[in-house]
């Protein structure tokens, strides 16, 4: 194939092919001249023009296929057009001669065409340079379609087409012949000539005036008689060109003089009036109207009216939104009055009724619905009430004149039905979609929309009373805060009007539709409507027997509203559940003989009401078990069961009870069989076993006698066959976007789909689409869907001999009757026993012997050969499920050939297409059938019949068969890929594209064929670039196919192949074909456009988004989107679509695609992204009439501030998006949202505004999000305070995640300002909507949420600023002070429940945030102190906002410590484990009712922790000292507090003591605690278990709690086991140093409690000898640690697993193996360091918790412990430093070795010994030979020796040996090369010197002491380099010093002496000390310092000195003469400045 890839065609190589592989090689030349051409310079063209022109003409006589000739003609028409067109004439002359042969074989045919379609792209591309060539040509053309057949016909209306598109003006002479000739081809035969003919037509009125003018009567009756047998792309191409006409018609301007005289200007009437004839006569003309007309009995064809609705949508869509505001009123009444009774031949019967309504809803959907803006839709909604008004009064007019003479009117009442029915459908779905916008339009009283609504329920009309009460279910629906109100108005007014049988169904049916609304409101209805119903319906049903004239309506009523009351679900209906069970046993006979009695009594009217009582009993019970299942325990199924055989017994008697009272109970009894399937097919089978045999009985009857005669294939089949067969059944059963009113071309002439009037118990159903009205078939039929569904139930459960009779009496029924009778019991009984094949399947059952397999094969076999191509497609599917549940290899590979040698004999289409389809499905439930010469025999019979060219049909399921053997055949196939690649490709070029059928089955087997080679496509080899190139191949063919499902296969076909071999794929190409695609007018298409994109942006979104806007800019003339991806991008353009989408599946994945695109480049094009948004929020700020702010409250400042905010830059100019709905804005609102969390993820850039502003001047194309903050906080504002409440709730997250994020950014222009300061104003009037009264709850409890984050943030300082949003708060709880009995009874009381507890979580938040604040002051207090008394004025006004918040609170905080408390107590009830339910308080707690106990529990766990820790944060700060005078007396609604714990009020004691109360709160808060960390669940948040921790810390800092932990061990030891299995489980180090802070806490509390004992002890035994006290502590006498009763033990588990899960190295086990010895240091993490100090520290504190001896068992766990950190992390650091974690050893050992165990006589000894392994383990680590010494700390080590020596009595450490190791560490020490390291030493050392007790110093001094002085006195020719060296000098002269201090009398002078000289030594003279390095100036002015001091001191051995040595002496004098002035003000500094180095500080405060 490379070497297709020139501009000449390469003919040698050419020649060498075979004859198919020419037509590819050939297709891929050309493919690759059609990209080739446009970027040839023009003079290669020119040069190789001649011999291109030839190889190309002289492919149209190689008869070449459809997609050649299509490029063929486009290179010749670009070829032209870029070279030299001298000799275009000669070719289009040759063309001519082609077309004019008289040759009229098959085989020259494509060459005519050829010719036909390459004149048509000539003049398309070279238009007017053609001259008059035209009218020949034009001539020639249409001279040659009078005998051309169809395939000739459609190339040449196409043809046509591209030639008056070339010509445009030019081409007026040749108008009138190409009208005429398209005239004619617009009603052809053949539906793809037609729809060529309406593309030619379409062109042609562009410049054909008398189209729209004189002609246009003739046109549209043309386009009328063209939808008659049309198929749906003909309805789609002709009603364009309808629309369009007239749409042009309509908006032409004055023509010019030539045309004037006879043209007239068309008003709107007359247009619609030619658009109505259509829809109400159909094609038959306007006044010849034929007879059968008059005689009224022709209805219109329904697919006239179908295209004409199609036209109408055309028609307004291309006048366009704004035509149709200014024009509805007018449009809807005329629309509305196509089904009124001014036209009653449209509504003669219901089936046309039903039809008509259908389509003049759609009209009003696509319309209203789909082009106008929310402002628009709202006007449009109130023209809608005004019509309902005015019929309203007309019926209202016909009803009070009924009681007269005139009885005649009431046809009006039945007239005015279907048009309110239209009316009230597209209001309900108006408001459905509006949301809670359309509040403005319900509060609007002179509209009165609930009023025209309720009105209508009393409508005489059942149809419109049901519309009615849809309408309020979808206004309900939308704004749930009217549910309860409608509910109330609706039950007030059945119980008032009961008498009236129009008020009782009317208004049963509005509350019924209001209960199914319920389920769509997430706040709910309150738990008391379920009782006020359940109670009507009794009454109801009780009072129906009172009044005969009523008695039917009320008996439907009551049953209809308990059976909608069901669908609230369990929580509710338990309540009920005795009551209805009650009704349901008493409504039907208790016993058979009770049912003959009844049998022999009443009359047909009373039997209407009996069976309509138990049909609803029936409905009620089914919609029980859908909606209650978790109700259903063995209990009440057993309640259930009992009248269940009685209702079985009536259904068999229905038949005689029929014949004897009549007609009238027909319906009746219909419905009453339906209902009791329905309701058997969801019970278990086994509770009405014994009733199998009584209904199959009849499910027999129903299935093979039906009462009707219409075929319901199309709506039982469907779901039994897999939903990719159904595509082979054309486009009807296909989605599509008209989906709505093709149904009715489906289902015959009989019946027009289902509708709201057959079923009114569907009203409360859940719909399969939210706006759409339920549509229930009529009884007859969805009796037989049921049936079918009920014995599939119960064919697999009975006995299989059972089985085989039921299947022989099927096949007898089917064999006795006779045509199409036949038909639809073979149907009916095919569906049946299909389901029942699927539930044995699902059940894993077997079918039963050899004969019920053959009964059932002959059953399938017939359908299989059925002329019903719907039901061959059922049998097909169904064989296979038959072969799956038989499941044995030999009766499968039976059926196979049972198809083969059906296929290799018949010849008819009937049979050939079920078997081919058969042998597929057979794979699909299979696999590969296992032997390959089966699939070898399958797949070449399908080669054959794919190959059939008579027969489109038997091509089209062959390949459709084909597909699914290669997609299921695996690996199996891989050696057939290549031959039925070459299949595909040679039927993709040769095929017609009128068959579109067969090549989306092509576009199927390629699709399979891809994902077979699946990631071998990107191989290298010959074969595999061969196999590529074939599919690339076919793709393009596909692409270029006129058929839109076929290029959806291709776009599927392109992302399979970019899935697995992306590099091979063309992008560019392939994402301008998306575009293109992107508003389709095809579903499928445009799916698949939106597919392929969501799986490209997952990859590449940066590429795909350049590629489309490059692609517009090059924008080729024949590309014109409907979207402006120029302006907007790809992205905006998706964004575009979505609002505009109705398909849910769809917009699903349009914001998936748009998801990861913004992931994937929301960072990079941070500006584009934030102004999409900002478009697409502020679009809708119009609407936005200023947010309603209620400023009333606050100081007139405020007012000056929001009100300023709100005036927005309000610039007019023009928005890339017009209205967007409030779904598109809320996606929107979340992109922000998700965009701030992308740049969170890319850098601190974002949030830096200093940072991002040096790198924007960097780089200008730098962009950060700080810089955005204007933006995001405008977007966060206008959506906080939108109408709709979806989008508020969106708006208020996105401003709590700005104020989170950005609270910390400070504004560089204002030091000690934040960024978000200058915004407060905004911030404020976003919030104060949320607070207005009439707020759902969810809002204002999100609102509570952000003013609580914005307070804590500490943004704004000034306490007056803070205020305003501070009052909001105090506004809200001054509502949750009423108490739950004020709350409004609009919501479910759960909701109260959610508004309350966010009031409280964010006041807590506020709490802790403010005492955190004060918390950190004081602390930074006492440090401002301690540094230095000037910062006293700036701490003050630091405290002053701090706590001033505590201040703002603390008015609050009695009010909010009791509420807390209650939340707490109700919270720590819900936790209770459910056997404790029956202790539960029976009317619920404070804040929630015992009945919404559910829907409560997820708030509480909302919110419990922030409250537990400001409840903690509380009690601590009163120090559990105060207890409220009125704890009895709360001022709470209902005084449940923590003081009344579970107690009844009755036995309450009056008062507790404070100690009792103090007492429960203790337990109270504790018990939440451990509860929830015992088991916190996985999900739960970090935050909850660190708020948690935090209360346990805060609540362990005062006395009180920790006296009763202390005193309570069980309890210590608990609490550290929770803690510790927290540990575990959890790996954050937050929560671990959390918990660890409370284990140090509880330790203390123990410490306390055992210092206390102690004390009261030796206070009690003052007198008593010391030896005899008791000791406490744990290990009393023995030492014992009991595991699980012992603290001790727990923590030291606990500290144990926090080190060893650090340090691995600790624990001895792991030590011994290899994987741990080996390992060098370790560097442990900041957050491991943190965690192991902290660890360390506990374990310093635990022996003061044990007696002596407890504190000698636990000392070497201890010991090991401590060591082993230091040991493992003692590493040196670059800098010196010491880590953290040696630093909290080295701690930890000073703790343990000072504790006073050491020195108690019991454990004394033993601590000695142990003490002294512990040195000798300290000194061994210097011993290890591992080559690890260079990076051990020394210093660390020497510290932990002199630690050892310091802190421990002498006997430990002045034991020989063990001194003679030490002295010799630090002698080795100090002969270290490191400067450090000899500083440290000497730092040491001193201290040991200094050390009080002579025999632990004395060792010491006379060992070292001699070393140093001798180190010092070889400085003296060494001078210091640098600062370290020169530290050291000094510091060891300080040694030496301090040593001459402590020295005895007889040696001090002698010490003296050597000092002096090494002193003097370092002492410069004038000359020198101005050239020398800066360490030796320090250390002259140290030593002269320092000779100063010693001078005075020792001055007999001074002066003694001097004397001797007279160069000193003259050396000294010279430097105290030369620096006198300096030196004094050298030593005022040394003064100030004592440390040099901070980290000299840390490491001497370990002595």
């Amino acid at each position: 194939m490379e070497l297709a890839h020139s501009l000449l065609l390469n003919e040698e190589a050419y020649n060498q092919l075979g004859g198919f592989q020419k037509a590819e090689f050939i297709f891929e030349w050309l493919q690759f001249l059609e990209k080739l051409l446009p970027v040839t310079s023009r003079a290669d063209i020119r040069e190789n023009q001649k011999k291109l022109v030839e190889q190309l003409t002289s492919l149209l006589n190689n008869s070449p296929g459809p997609p050649t000739r299509r490029l063929v003609a486009k290179n010749l028409a670009v070829l032209y057009s870029t070279g030299d067109t001298f000799s275009v004439y000669q070719t289009i002359d040759k063309c001519n001669e082609l077309i004019r042969s008289k040759d009229d074989s098959p085989s020259y045919l494509p060459t005519k065409l050829a010719a036909v379609v390459c004149l048509g792209y000539l003049y398309k591309k070279l238009g007017r340079i053609l001259g008059n060539s035209f009218t020949d040509t034009v001539g020639n053309v249409l001279k040659a379609m009078k005998n051309a057949e169809s395939q000739g016909r459609y190339e040449i209306m196409l043809s046509l087409q591209n030639i008056l598109k070339g010509l445009g003006a030019a081409a007026i002479p040749c108008h009138r012949d190409i009208y005429k000739a398209a005239r004619s081809c617009l009603t052809d035969r053949s539906m793809a000539v037609r729809c060529a003919a309406a593309k030619c037509l379409l062109e042609l009125q562009n410049e054909a005036v008398f189209m729209w003018s004189t002609d246009l009567d003739s046109v549209v009756t043309l386009c009328f008689k063209s939808f008659e047998g049309s198929n749906y792309d003909v309805r789609l191409a002709v009603s364009k060109l309808l629309g369009t006409v007239l749409a042009r018609a309509l908006t032409s301007k004055q023509p010019t003089a030539s045309t004037r005289h006879n043209f007239r200007r068309i008003s709107m009437e007359e247009v619609m009036e030619l658009l109505g004839t259509g829809f109400l006569r159909g094609s038959c003309g306007f006044l010849r109207a034929s007879g059968d007309m008059l005689k009224g009995t022709s209805s219109v064809s329904r697919d006239v009216r179908v295209g004409v609705t199609q036209a109408y949508v055309v028609f307004v869509s291309t006048l366009g939104a704004q035509w149709l505001e200014r024009n509805f009123s007018a449009f809807l009444s005329h629309i509305l009055d196509l089904v009124s009774q001014s036209h009653p031949k449209a509504i003669q019967n219901q089936m046309d009724a039903i039809g008509c309504r259908r389509c003049v809803s759609f009209i009003l959907r696509a319309t209203v619905g789909g082009l106008l803006g929310e402002k628009a839709q709202i006007t449009a909604a109130k023209e809608i009430c005004q019509a309902i008004w005015k019929l309203k009064k007309v019926v209202d007019a016909a009803m009070s004149d009924s009681n007269l003479e005139t009885r005649i009117t009431t046809t009006d009442v039945t007239a005015s039905q279907h048009v309110l029915v239209c009316a009230l459908q597209e209001l309900g779905s108006l408001i459905h979609g509006l949301g809670t916008t359309a509040a403005p339009l319900l509060q609007d009283s002179s509209t009165g929309v609930l009023e025209a609504v309720i009105s209508v329920i009393l409508h005489p009309s059942i149809s419109v009373r049901l519309t009615a009460a849809w309408c309020l279910r979808c206004i309900a629906v939308a704004l749930p805060s009217y549910v309860s109100l409608l509910l109330d108005r609706c039950i007030e007014r059945l119980s008032v009007l009961k008498s009236s049988p129009e008020a009782v169904t009317g208004y049963s049916f509005a509350v019924a539709a209001l209960l199914g609304a319920v389920k769509h409101c997430p706040l709910g209805i309150p738990h008391g409507k379920g009782k006020v119903i359940m109670t009507v319906a009794e009454d109801l049903l009780c009072s129906a027997s009172q009044n005969s004239r009523i008695s039917l309506q009320r008996t439907q009523a009551g049953w209809l509203l308990i059976a909608a009351l069901m669908t609230l679900g369990p929580a509710v209906v338990q309540h009920h559940l005795p009551r209805m069970l009650l009704l349901w046993k008493c409504i039907f006979p208790s016993s058979p003989k009770d049912l003959e009695t009844e049998k022999t009594r009443g009359d047909s009217f009373t039997w209407q009401v009996t069976l309509e009582g138990r049909a609803g009993a029936l409905c009620a019970i089914k919609s029980f078990v859908s909606h209650c299942a978790g109700l259903l325990t063995d209990e009440v199924v057993q309640r259930l069961l009992p009248p269940l055989p009685s209702a079985v017994d009536l259904l068999t008697q229905l038949s005689s009870i029929y014949k004897s009272y009549g007609n009238s109970l027909k319906t009746p009894s219909i419905v009453y069989r339906h209902k009791l399937y329905e309701l058997l097919a969801v019970l278990p089978p086994k509770t009405y076993e014994g009733s199998f045999c009584a209904i199959l009985k009849e499910l027999v009857t129903d299935l093979t006698v039906p009462d009707s005669q219409i075929d319901a294939s199309t709506f039982l089949l469907p779901p039994l066959c897999h939903e990719n067969d159904l595509l082979l059944l054309g486009p009807l059963l296909q989605e599509t976007d008209h989906r709505f009113i093709e149904e009715q071309l489906l289902l015959g002439n009989s019946i027009a789909g289902g509708s709201l009037e057959y079923d009114p118990y569907s009203i409360y159903e859940k719909v399969a689409k939210g706006d759409s009205v339920p549509k229930p078939l009529p009884p007859v039929l969805s009796v037989i869907s049921a049936a079918t569904r009920l014995f599939g139930v119960i064919f697999s459960h009975v006995a299989e001999s059972h089985r085989l009779q039921v299947l022989e009496q099927l096949l007898n029924s089917i064999k006795q009757t006779k045509g199409s009778r036949q038909q639809i019991v073979q149907l009916n009984v095919v569906s049946a026993f299909s389901t029942s094949l699927k539930h044995l399947a699902n059940c894993k059952g077997s079918l039963g012997p050899e004969e019920v397999r053959r009964s059932a094969l002959t059953l399938v076999m017939g359908a299989l050969e059925s002329n019903n191509p719907l039901l061959r497609c059922a049998a097909a599917e169904c064989l296979a499920r038959l072969a799956q549940v038989v499941s044995d290899s030999a009766f499968t590979a039976g059926l196979a050939q049972v198809s083969f040698d059906k296929l290799k004999s018949a010849r008819d289409v009937v049979s050939r297409t079920g078997h081919s389809l058969a042998l597929g499905c057979l794979y699909r439930y299979l696999g590969g059938i296992g032997s390959t010469q089966h699939l070898n025999a399958c797949v070449g019979i399908l080669y054959t019949l794919s190959q059939d060219s008579t027969s489109p049909d038997v091509q089209a399921w062959a390949l459709h068969s084909l597909s699914l053997i290669v997609d299921l055949a695996g690996p199996l196939y891989h050696v057939h890929v290549e031959p039925t690649l070459s299949l595909v490709l040679m039927l993709l070029l040769t095929v017609p594209p009128a068959y579109a059928e067969v090549h989306q089955s092509l576009g199927r087997c390629l699709n399979a064929l891809i994902t077979t080679l699946g990631p071998e496509l990107q191989g290298s080899s010959m074969t595999v670039s061969a196999l590529r190139t074939s599919c690339l191949l076919g793709c393009a063919v596909m692409q270029d196919n006129p058929d839109c499902l076929v290029q959806a296969q291709a776009i599927s076909c392109l992302q399979q192949l970019h899935m697995f071999a992306p590099r091979h794929v063309n992008l560019s190409s392939l994402v301008s074909c998306l575009c293109v695609n992107l508003c389709s007018s095809y579903l499928l298409l445009r799916r698949a456009v939106v597919a392929c994109l969501r799986q490209l942006v997952q990859r590449e979104a940066a590429e795909v988004s350049e590629y489309a806007v490059a692609l517009v800019k090059e924008s080729r003339e024949d590309f014109t989107p409907d979207v402006n991806i120029r302006e907007i991008g790809l992205e905006g353009a998706l964004l575009g679509l979505l609002d505009k989408e109705l398909d849910q599946r769809l917009c699903q994945d349009i914001k998936e695609t748009l998801t990861h695109m913004l992931t994937s480049m929301a960072v990079e094009k941070l500006s584009f992204w934030l102004k999409l948004c900002k478009d697409v929020l502020a679009a809708s700020a119009d609407f936005n009439t200023v947010a309603s702010l209620d400023t009333t409250q606050e100081e007139e400042t405020a007012k000056v501030d929001d009100a300023s905010v709100l005036t927005s830059d309000s610039d007019e100019r023009f928005h890339p998006f017009s209205n967007p709905r409030w779904p598109t804005r809320v996606f929107a609102a979340e992109c922000v949202c998700k965009i701030i969390s992308q740049c969170e993820n890319a850098g601190s850039a974002h949030f830096d505004i200093t940072l991002a502003q040096e790198r924007k001047q960097r780089d200008s194309r730098d962009d950060f999000l700080v810089l955005h903050l204007a933006d995001l906080i405008r977007m966060a504002f206008m959506a906080a305070t939108d109408h709709s409440d979806q989008l508020r709730l969106s708006g208020l997250q996105t401003l709590l995640i700005v104020v989170r994020k950005f609270a910390a950014v400070p504004e560089p222009e204002f030091p000690g300002h934040v960024i978000l300061e200058q915004y407060q104003a905004n911030v404020g009037a976003a919030l104060r909507p949320a607070f207005a009264p009439e707020t759902p709850p969810d809002v204002t409890a999100k609102a509570c949420q952000v003013c609580s984050a914005w307070i804590a943030s500490g943004v704004v300082s000034d306490l007056n600023d803070l205020r305003r949003v501070h009052q909001l708060l105090v506004s809200s709880l001054v509502k949750v002070q009423a108490g739950k009995e004020a709350q409004s009874q609009q919501y479910n009381e759960s909701t109260s429940t959610m508004e309350i507890l966010a009031v409280l979580k964010a006041w807590a938040e506020v709490y802790i945030v403010a005492v955190e604040k004060q918390k950190n002051q004081s602390d930074a207090h006492i440090h401002c102190l301690k540094t230095a008394n000037s910062a006293e004025e700036s701490y003050r006004d630091v405290t002053s906002s701090a706590s001033g918040l505590l201040d703002l609170v603390q008015t609050d905080l009695g009010t909010l410590s009791k509420l807390w408390l209650a939340a707490l107590q109700d919270f720590a009830l819900l936790t209770l484990p459910s056997e404790y339910a029956s202790q539960l308080p029976a009317e619920g707690g404070t804040f929630y009712t015992a009945e919404t106990i559910e829907n409560a529990r997820p708030h509480y766990y909302n919110s419990w922790a922030l409250i537990l820790y400001a409840t903690a944060l509380w009690l601590t700060s009163t120090g559990f000292i105060v207890v409220d005078p009125d704890e009895g007396v709360n001022n709470l609604s209902r005084p449940v507090t923590p003081t009344t714990m579970c107690q009844d009020s009755s036995t309450r004691p009056l008062v507790k003591s404070p100690e009792d109360v103090n007492t429960d709160r203790f337990h109270l808060i504790l018990g939440v605690s451990v509860e929830f960390l015992c088991s916190p669940r996985s999900d739960a948040a970090m935050e909850n278990i660190i708020a948690c921790l935090r209360a346990l810390q805060t609540f362990f800092d005062v006395p009180w709690p920790r006296s009763k932990i202390g005193g309570d061990q069980e309890l210590g030891v608990e609490l550290l086991n929770v803690l510790h299995r927290l540990i575990l489980t959890r790996e954050s180090p937050d929560i671990q140093l959390a918990a660890l802070e409370v284990v140090r806490l509880i330790l203390f509390a123990a410490q306390e409690h055992v210092k206390e004992k102690r004390r009261s002890a030796e206070v009690d035994d003052g007198a008593a000898e010391k030896e005899t006290l008791p000791e406490f502590g744990e290990g009393k006498d023995t030492g014992g640690l009991v595991p699980g009763k012992s603290l001790v033990f727990a923590t030291l588990e606990l500290c144990v697993c926090i080190l060893v899960r650090q340090l691995p190295q600790l624990n001895p086990k792991l030590t011994c193996s290899p994987a741990v010895q080996s390992g060098k240091h370790l560097l442990l993490s900041e957050d491991g360091s943190r965690l192991v100090a902290a660890a360390l520290v506990i374990l310093s504190d635990v022996p003061a918790v044990c007696s002596p001896e407890g504190s000698v068992s636990v000392l070497p766990t201890i010991l090991y412990l401590i060591i082993g950190v230091l040991k493992e992390t003692a590493v040196k650091l670059r800098d010196g430093q010491l880590p953290l974690t040696v630093a909290a050893s080295l701690q930890a050992l000073k703790g343990l070795l000072s504790s006073p165990m050491a020195r108690a006589e019991k454990s004394r000894t033993a601590w000695t010994d142990l003490l002294r392994s512990a040195l000798v383990t300290v000194l061994d680590c210097w011993d290890q030979v591992d080559g690890l010494l260079q990076e051990l700390d020394e210093v660390s080590l020497l510290t932990a020796i002199t630690i050892f020596v310091m802190s421990t009595s002498p006997e430990v450490t002045t034991v020989e040996c063990l001194q003679k190791r030490c002295i010799e560490k630090f002698k080795i020490t100090l002969d270290s090369k490191d400067p450090l390291v000899q500083y440290k030493c000497y730092q040491l050392l001193h201290s040991i010197f200094q050390h009080p007790n002579k025999t632990v110093s004395y060792p010491y001094i006379h060992s070292l002491a001699p070393s140093i002085v001798g180190k010092l006195q070889e400085t003296e020719k060494a001078k210091p380099e640098n600062a370290a060296e020169l530290q050291v000098i000094q510091e060891g002269i300080k040694v030496v010093t301090g040593l001459t201090a402590t020295a005895e009398e007889e040696h001090r002078a002698h010490l003296v002496a050597c000092l002096l000289p090494i002193l003097i030594s370092f002492l410069l003279d004038e000359n020198a000390l101005v050239s020398a390095t800066n360490s030796a100036k320090n250390l002259h002015e140290f030593a002269l310092q320092n000779l100063m001091q010693i001078g005075p001191q020792y001055s007999s051995v001074f002066k003694k000195l001097m004397a001797s040595s007279p160069t000193m002496k003259a050396r000294l004098e010279s430097a105290v003469k030369g620096n006198q002035e300096s030196i004094k003000v050298k030593t005022a500094k040394h003064a100030k400045n004592p440390g040099k180095s901070s980290s000299i500080q840390l490491k001497t405060n370990f002595l």
